[in-house]
């Protein structure tokens, strides 16, 4: 039996060699692999013994040889096949173990074309694509992951097909993912990210309990390990509709740095916000924005949640908390509630992914942009439109509102006061609807937004929202401008003695 190990990340493969020589496999080895399986005192051939040809131009041109693909390919189940490989002097290689140049790493490193180039693997993913297609009787590695279980399963004779098969699905979405990232990073370099092709890669991380509903299936899949690294159950089990909750509130609770900022996410839109002098405080003062709707929903601290701050949670029904980290006392707090589910980052902070891009199903296909981005200047840089300036108060409040709009369903509006969301309308038809969809919940909750800030992610189209907007007292309005009635909105503002400010940025999100 003879074994192919040719590794970009050597990360135990002294340790794999070694225990395959021990089953009695003879090792077969390229470049650096080479050489380091030899200075461990390892047994290991030289793979140009094998192909009977030298490694050349500058190590491009290394296995790429009948003697090697011969050797993986051909099937051992058909005479025909052995008596061609014995004729042409042909052995068998049974065990193939690549990982490919690291061509992710490169591109993070630098920006030299070359260098790039370079790390473009190609007989690698020949290989592995070789043992895979033979995996009827070759074992195929890709993961430094697996080499315990190929051991075992070698050591218990547990070698099955299925094992293999197993091996061979896990090789091809392996070179299938190195091969969409080469071509997707050639679209961003020389066709601005928008090539003829879009790859969209993810690797798995959980099976949800069911999808959207419970006839569907789901799972969840992330880019760049963001999950594997910064998602840790606590308790319960994540569903379908609990990650998209999770990630609408984690992204506007973290949209503000290090600030205690508590977001209350209903069925993917926001039902309460708040920034205050301590997180319990700032989960109390979201609450009051619309406690209703608060009943099921999913929050999000940015921060740590402690046993007070958990001993008010649990005074009503919330389905999930996520959260930079949980102490031992809050995690005990918890345990009274048997259908809350915790999560964390094991942060300080929550930290977003901050993807580049961003996509959306349409029917038969989809569509893929740009990521949205609301920059931290926006606010402070925009226009003044009115003759009343904003108060150093206001212009926070207009910050948080902004931020909050900017991160849900339009058509939508935000009211904030005191840094504690009051209303908000969202997901409408109309703007107008949104402004008085928001401004009747808050009289239903009774609360007072005399005094607050209004945000809306896209013009007013009329004055009929500021109007309503002045009739419940509001004071101070954000909006990107940009109506062929501005003049009447700005003109409106003047008449209520309003602030007004043109950020000159739309934020739509459907």
């Amino acid at each position: 039996m003879r074994a192919l190990i040719s590794v970009s990340d050597k990360s135990g493969v002294e340790n794999f060699a070694k225990e395959l020589v021990s089953l009695g496999y003879e090792i077969i080895s390229t470049g650096g692999t080479y050489s380091k399986l030899k200075d461990a005192g390892i047994a290991v051939i030289e793979a140009n013994e094998v192909t009977k040809f030298p490694e050349c131009f500058e190590g491009r041109v290394k296995t790429l040889n009948p003697y090697i693909h011969g050797g993986i390919l051909h099937r051992r189940d058909k005479q025909s096949h052995l008596d061609q490989a014995k004729e042409l002097g042909v052995e068998g290689i049974d065990l193939v173990c690549v990982n490919l140049y690291p061509f992710k790493a490169t591109i993070e490193k630098t920006d030299d074309f070359e260098e790039i180039i370079e790390n473009i693997d190609i007989g690698g993913p020949a290989m592995v694509r070789s043992a895979a297609k033979n995996f009827d009787s070759v074992i195929i590695v890709t993961d430094v992951a697996d080499y315990d279980l190929v051991l075992n399963n070698l050591k218990n004779d547990t070698n099955t097909v299925e094992f293999r098969r197993d091996m061979m699905i896990k090789a091809y979405e392996h070179t299938a993912a190195y091969d969409s990232m080469i071509a997707n990073y050639m679209n961003k370099r020389f066709n601005g990210g928008f090539g003829a092709k879009q790859f969209i890669v993810g690797s798995k991380v959980f099976d949800t309990r069911y999808g959207e509903n419970p006839h569907q299936k789901g799972a969840l899949y992330e880019f760049d390990a963001q999950f594997s690294n910064k998602f840790k159950t606590v308790k319960g089990e994540a569903s379908f509709n609990n990650m998209g909750d999770i990630s609408g509130a984690a992204k506007i609770a973290a949209a503000f740095g290090k600030d205690k900022a508590v977001c209350i996410v209903k069925h993917g839109n926001p039902c309460g916000f708040a920034i205050k002098d301590t997180l319990l405080n700032s989960y109390i003062e979201a609450l009051k924005c619309d406690p209703v709707s608060a009943f099921g929903g999913v929050v999000a601290v940015n921060g740590c949640v402690d046993k007070e701050l958990a001993e008010k949670m649990n005074e009503i029904f919330l389905e999930v908390v996520f959260a930079a980290s949980f102490t031992k006392e809050a995690v005990e707090v918890f345990e009274s509630k048997k259908r809350i589910k915790l999560f964390e980052q094991g942060t300080d902070y929550l930290e977003l992914a901050n993807d580049t891009i961003d996509f959306k199903r349409v029917d038969g296909g989809f569509v893929f942009q740009d990521a949205d981005k609301v920059a931290d200047d926006e606010v402070r840089n925009s226009e003044l439109k009115s003759t009343r300036i904003a108060t150093e108060q206001e212009v926070k409040d207009m910050e948080i509102a902004y931020k909050i709009a900017s991160l849900t369903k339009s058509n939508c509006v935000v009211y904030v006061k005191n840094s504690a969301m009051v209303a908000v309308g969202m997901g409408m038809t109309s703007r107008v609807d949104a402004s008085k969809a928001a401004l009747r919940k808050a009289e239903d909750m009774g609360i007072d937004v005399t005094g607050a800030v209004l945000a809306s992610e896209a013009f007013f189209p009329f004055r009929d929202s500021i109007d309503a907007a002045a009739q419940a007292g509001v004071k101070c309005v954000i909006e990107p401008g940009g109506s062929i009635r501005d003049d009447e909105i700005i003109e409106a503002a003047n008449e209520y003695g309003m602030a007004l400010y043109f950020s000159g940025i739309r934020h739509f999100l459907h």
